[in-house]
């Protein structure tokens, strides 16, 4: 057994909730566990360097690193309505002369971009999903993939809906959508990786169970102070998924890793 594990998550509403009871230590581990935050694509790119013991990562990525991580049954994004969008800062009409601003290259949400549009040359450029977001605000760039928070406060920031990627995955495909999953390293073993997932799994629970969804922990790690959104996020992408993936995971993944 490890003496310490390096554990990486996002700041966003639905890892905060699943995993506060076990960063908390209210749920007991087989070892210290220490936390880094970072937006999904700075997470992806640690698990491919081999940076991080455990970590919440994207889908699409876990090809690349299926040799050295497995996968949890817990602690995943994946379910249906949730998706990334295709968003314009000034109309509701793709224009594929503009490159499309995507947040992270091994993110699932740029695999559902390529999903729809059903090409691989299409120009795309690489921002941070905040940094993304902010860009579309202030008309910097005309169109961008964006994710987490933000698919809930898009049309009172006075944005425009090109296309619902995970609505058109899932019409296409009759499949949830596969956004996020926790893997942890093999080499941590078999055995300690189960017991991690039931740790996950008993961090969800707890959350489940209390009276309030949104604490303090959540709030101040959120990238919006925002009640309402941060509830809505919870509740959009933690689902029994989150608890269990189960054998819908397999087919959806299976599809994913074609794109």
């Amino acid at each position: 057994m490890p003496v310490k594990i390096s554990l990486g998550i996002s700041p966003c509403p639905n890892d905060t909730f699943i995993y506060q009871n076990l960063i908390e230590g209210k749920v007991q581990t087989p070892c210290p566990i220490s936390v880094e935050y970072a937006d999904v694509q700075t997470l992806n790119e640690k698990v491919l360097k081999g940076e991080l013991d455990m970590a919440k990562v994207s889908c699409a990525v876990y090809p690349l690193v299926k040799d050295n991580y497995r996968i949890l049954d817990s602690g995943g994004a994946m379910g249906y309505g949730c998706g990334p969008l295709l968003l314009s800062s000034f109309s509701e009409k793709f224009e594929p002369e503009f490159p499309v601003y995507l947040p992270g290259e091994q993110t699932t949400a740029a695999a559902l971009f390529k999903f729809w549009i059903k090409k691989n040359n299409h120009k795309i450029q690489i921002l941070k999903f905040d940094e993304l977001y902010r860009e579309l605000l202030e008309k910097k760039i005309k169109q961008g993939v964006i994710i987490h928070e933000h698919r809930f406060t898009w049309q009172r920031d006075g944005l425009h809906l090109i296309a619902d990627l995970g609505a058109y995955w899932e019409q296409e495909l009759q499949v949830p959508i596969p956004l996020g999953c926790t893997v942890i390293k093999r080499d941590l073993g078999e055995e300690f990786a189960k017991e991690m997932d039931l740790c996950v799994q008993k961090s969800l629970k707890l959350a489940w169970e209390r009276k309030e969804p949104v604490t303090d922990f959540i709030r101040k790690l959120a990238q919006i102070d925002d009640y309402e959104v941060i509830l809505q996020h919870i509740k959009m992408f933690v689902n029994e998924y989150s608890l269990n993936r189960g054998e819908k995971s397999e087919k959806a993944f299976s599809l994913l890793y074609l794109q």
